[in-house]
């Protein structure tokens, strides 16, 4: 279950190539599956299989992943958020594919292309399901098994993915680890806690799945009773309760990672520590890990999340016994700006083990707090009917118990009785969470920004002295109260807030609140409210508040009104949770990159030193020529027989333009490095003006690069980055060639502020500039006109065909194909870490044997297939607007394939010589992938 305004995103360290090329029809229960095929030069080819698989009623729309070998290896699921469908979660899939998983994503009941109706998460619907998606897994000869029919499989997913995982666990017996994220543990705590309704989060979920039609009859029955009558009944409770987690709670007993958002209005930590008790108290393995982020918004960790799910997965389905699993428990804190950039500084907390909600509980007496009629809770507040008397705020903070009040009925000193009104139609209402927004601003609470609004007359408010030391927060403070109302149900809203010693500030941590229903069975007596848990540092000097309030915004408060006293009967306790440990605050990366650069640099030029022994004397007959590779392979890691680069050959002469092109996968950058010494080779040679190159070979200086990137000290200037940069080489500054690097940068007056202002378009612009200070006789480039405008790319294209009209070489790699057709003099074209084509432009896009064809009418599959074999034909593939054929001649001449195709009846318009790179790169790509 999701925000819809922020759902819950997937992402990879890295963005993985997309490269897909079908290479197989599969005919599986239901339509037919696809293969598809994605890769980067650092990792192994990810295959995807689509289908759709007939179980229990409904077609469910699945992919499944695997990469490379044959060997059996552990199975994954990944469920998707409410709202959302298997497309969601497929980086995370292909990540985990990569790392040596079979992983399958799949789109629930309702939603993507599946069928059926949303039966939220039913044993005998989605939860059915899973268990018939397991069944086909062990029935994959690649997925490992424990025994017939039982796979080696984990189940993770955020939100509703993540609640079924749990279910999965209760009701299949083979699931054998988890990690629900932002997920819940009861769906009804959830949305009716304490017996009120939540209804803006209802609303927004019912919204988010299409509309009630789109739900169960009896679940949309449900909704549309509690939200008309604004109050939960028995029957909803136990509906939803009986398709939630906790009502499997003893057989949860797998190894269990449980990562839960703090800034979540929907699925609070409270749903954590319940899945944390229940799952340890069945002996399994729980580490448990509050996030940043939330269904509320704010940052999600996702690269942090996916590394800590798939070390989870490691260690207890792979069993690798060295797979760090982290601590029992981490939370990750906010404090601070970065001034680099203005980002919230973000640190971790951990301890061995999990200390739950209440630990390390320290008391903080409180009093009555005034109020000033028009104001809110954020300022010195109103007591409404007990004298609105001056409150006295204490002495010191002693850790001493308030007294009076209680249900004693006695008037109680210190404005510890209170009475406030619910007003009629509970408006207008206090707001607190509000999803989607809520989340970025608790991201600030610790930098003292928040938001809320309580209206005067329409609550209580207790507050501490200044406290004399500070205070972390981390679980749930609880008060004990005695509430009246002068009839029915009394509905309250508990939250504590962080008031700055002047008063003029608060921040309501992660902007949470806490409902309460006390019934009139309840009233009178002492009742210990539990307040949000949080994870928030309250500053010496800084003051506690706390208001419970008749209304919020996102819950159903009784329309007729009615008056409600509270007594405060005792302090408030706040856990501390003593065990847990923040991480050192780190320094400025530049403060210590730099020393430890200057570190490696000296061990790589000792090592270097000694090994320059072993290179190869320079080639005489080479000292002209500006590269030239030979047999050039590269394994991928802990791999013996799967290549990113194998065999590969071929030379460059001086003023050539050469364009590197391949899908993603094919080696390219893998060969840059390579060439850079930034990587060894397993076999083969490459000379750079007749020199071997090694790490740090001396005829690097004669290169200049810009490959994945460049690293530039964020404080300080364009220029200044670039001078800092140019004295670490030792050279000489009249070489440098400073004010010609900048002028083709074009950066102009930018030069002179921060890097850290600068778009990625300038920063790519200075990144090239820097490759090209010293005006290197071999220039290399990766990818150098992404985050550039069109006019900025005309001009990238300018400048590298000047540079190399004076004499010198520059390699470029590039993905926009047309720009390397008018930049580029010649091409290396690879696939699968193989060469492909090398040779003139003009010679691969056509000028021979390439042909374009084209038609009076739209040219059919059958067409293709029956031009492609034709005799003396190598292949053929229809044009991007459908109306033609590229054609490569094997053999047969123009005249020929001519007359063949008017033998079919095609009304041929028109034949040449091709000249366009992006047709012809298709076709030597897919001759590859045959």
């Amino acid at each position: 279950m999701e925000n819809p305004t922020s759902r819950w995103r997937h992402r990879l360290p890295r963005t993985r190539g997309r490269w897909a090329a079908v290479v197989a029809a599969l005919a599986v229960l239901v339509g037919a599956g696809t293969w598809t095929a994605t890769a980067d030069d650092s990792a192994p080819s990810v295959h995807r299989q689509d289908q759709m698989l007939k179980m229990n009623g409904v077609s469910v729309d699945t992919s499944y992943f695997t990469s490379g070998g044959t060997g059996r290896r552990p199975a994954v699921l990944i469920g998707h958020g409410f709202g959302g469908s298997k497309n969601d979660v497929r980086a995370q899939a292909e990540k985990l594919a990569a790392d040596g998983y079979a992983v399958m994503t799949w789109s629930a009941r309702g939603f993507g292309r599946t069928t059926g109706e949303i039966t939220l998460n039913a044993p005998d619907g989605e939860v059915k399901d899973v268990s018939g998606l397991i069944d086909w897994l062990a029935g994959r000869p690649e997925v490992e098994l424990d025994a017939k029919g039982d796979p080696r499989v984990g189940v993770t997913g955020a939100s509703y993915g993540g609640a079924v995982s749990l279910l999965a666990a209760g009701y299949d017996r083979r699931v054998d680890a988890v990690a629900p994220v932002i997920s819940y543990w009861n769906l009804a705590d959830a949305l009716f806690p304490d017996g009120v309704f939540k209804k803006l989060w209802a609303g927004i979920f019912v919204s988010s799945g299409g509309g009630c039609q789109r739900f169960q009859k009896e679940l949309c029955e449900m909704y549309e009773r509690v939200a008309v009558s604004g109050e939960p009944d028995a029957a909803a409770r136990a509906l939803l309760t009986e398709r939630s987690p906790e009502a499997v709670a003893d057989r949860i007993d797998v190894p269990t990672l449980i990562l839960q958002g703090q800034s979540d209005s929907l699925f609070p930590l409270g749903q954590a520590d319940a899945m944390a008790e229940a799952v340890k108290a069945n002996g399994a393995p729980v580490s448990v890990d509050w996030i940043s982020g939330g269904h509320d918004g704010g940052d999600d960790e996702g690269d942090r999340v996916e590394g800590r799910v798939g070390d989870w997965f490691d260690r207890y389905l792979k069993k690798d016994k060295d797979a760090d699993t982290g601590p029992g428990f981490r939370v990750t804190r906010t404090g601070g700006v970065d001034s680099t950039d203005g980002a919230a500084l973000k640190r971790g907390a951990s301890s061995e083990t999990y200390p739950g909600l209440t630990s390390g509980g320290r008391k903080i007496p409180l009093t009555g707090a005034r109020q000033q009629p028009g104001t809110g809770a954020g300022q010195d507040a109103t007591t409404g009917g007990d004298g609105g008397q001056d409150a006295t705020t204490g002495g010191g903070g002693q850790e001493a118990p308030a007294t009076g009040g209680g249900g004693s009925g006695r008037k109680a000193p210190d404005g510890l009785t209170q009475t406030f009104r619910n007003p009629a139609g509970a408006a207008p209402p206090s707001v607190s969470a509000l999803p989607g927004i809520g989340g970025g601003l608790s991201q600030l609470s610790s930098l003292g920004v928040g938001l809320s609004l309580d209206f005067p007359g329409q609550y209580a408010s207790f507050e501490s002295a200044p406290l004399e030391r500070s205070v972390h927060v981390t679980g749930s403070p609880t008060v004990t109260v005695d509430v009246k109302a002068d009839h029915g149900d009394a509905v309250l809203f508990g939250k504590v807030y962080d008031v700055s010693p002047d008063g003029k500030q608060q921040v309501l941590p992660s902007q949470l609140v806490a409902p309460y229903r006390v019934t009139p069975a309840e009233q009178g007596k002492p009742v210990e409210l539990t307040l949000p848990a949080v994870d928030h540092e309250v500053d010496a000097g800084h003051r506690l508040r706390l208001v419970l309030s008749a209304t919020d915004l996102a819950y159903a408060s009784p329309a007729e009104p009615a008056t409600y006293t509270v007594t405060l009967d005792g302090a408030l306790t706040v856990p501390t949770a003593p065990g847990v440990r923040t991480a050192a605050a780190t320094l400025p990366w530049w403060t210590w990159g730099l020393p430890a650069a200057a570190v490696v640099i000296a061990a790589a030029l000792l090592l270097t030193a000694r090994r320059r022994t072993a290179t190869p004397a320079p080639d005489p007959a080479l000292s002209g020529v500006p590269l030239q590779i030979t047999g050039l392979s590269k394994k991928y890691a802990k791999s013996t027989d799967r290549y990113a680069v194998r065999d590969l050959g071929f030379r460059v002469e001086k003023g050539q333009v050469l364009g590197l092109l391949g899908p993603n996968g094919a080696g390219k950058t893998t060969t840059l490095r390579m060439l850079m010494g930034l990587i060894t080779p397993d076999a083969g040679e490459i000379r750079v003006f007749g020199h071997a190159i090694r790490p740090g070979a001396p005829v690097l200086s004669r290169v200049g690069s810009f490959v994945e990137g460049a690293g530039f000290l964020p404080h300080l200037s364009g220029r200044s980055n670039l001078e800092l940069y140019w004295q670490a080489t030792g050279r000489p500054a009249e070489d440098a060639h400073i004010d010609e690097a900048l002028e083709i940068a074009g950066l102009g007056d930018a030069l002179a502020r921060a890097v850290r202002t600068y778009s990625q378009g300038m920063r790519q612009r200075l990144a090239i500039a820097q490759a090209m200070l010293g005006m290197p006789d071999l220039l290399i480039l990766d990818e150098p006109t992404n985050g550039l405008d069109p006019p900025q790319i005309r001009e990238m294209r300018d400048v590298m065909i000047r540079y190399a009209a004076g004499g010198r070489t520059v390699i470029v790699s590039s993905h926009l194909l047309s720009e390397v057709e008018q930049s580029c003099t010649h091409l290396v074209v690879m696939d699968r870490g193989q060469l492909v084509q090398a040779g003139p432009v003009a010679e691969i896009t056509g000028s021979g044997d390439m042909l374009l064809v084209t038609t009076g009418t739209e040219v059919t599959e059958a067409l293709v297939d029956k031009a492609a074999a034709l005799p003396g034909i190598g292949s053929a593939v229809r044009t991007e607007d459908g109306h033609g054929l590229l054609v490569r001649l094997d053999g047969a001449t123009a005249a020929q394939l001519v007359a063949e195709l008017v033998r079919l009846d095609v009304p041929v318009t028109g034949v040449g010589p091709h000249r366009r790179l992006e047709d012809a790169f298709l076709t030597l790509i897919s001759q590859g992938s045959a």
